[in-house]
């Protein structure tokens, strides 16, 4: 087996799916402060 050298792993499955998961989460808090700014004003 090949000796582990620092900085040298593939990382951009990673990356990727880090991302999505940030997007997702900046969409969701987005989407549910809009949510409730509507539900404010309307009066619910």
């Amino acid at each position: 087996m090949a000796e582990h050298e620092h900085g040298k792993m593939d990382i951009t499955a990673q990356e990727k799916t880090f991302e999505g998961f940030i997007r997702f989460v900046v969409w969701g808090t987005a989407i549910s402060i809009g949510v409730l700014i509507f539900l404010a004003l309307a009066n619910a």
